[in-house]
């Protein structure tokens, strides 16, 4: 059993593997953290744009102008 347990801590073949694992779930994570702020910036440049697109044109005057 102690043979095994040497063997299995010099052993590196899954390294790389484990460091993606864990570099993938760090970036998950900072993902998580910001989706908030992410989602309130995009939804209030698409209210500014939304609001700048509405005042772009302004209707005509119904009662007309004629003679």
């Amino acid at each position: 059993m102690p043979r095994l347990l040497c063997l299995l801590l010099r052993d590196e073949c899954g390294q790389d593997i484990i460091e993606y694992v864990l570099l993938t779930g760090a970036v998950g994570l900072a993902g998580l953290a910001t989706w908030p702020l992410i989602a309130t910036g995009i939804g209030v440049s698409y209210q500014q744009l939304d609001q700048n697109t509405q005042n772009l044109w302004v209707p005509p005057n119904p009662g007309g102008g004629g003679s």
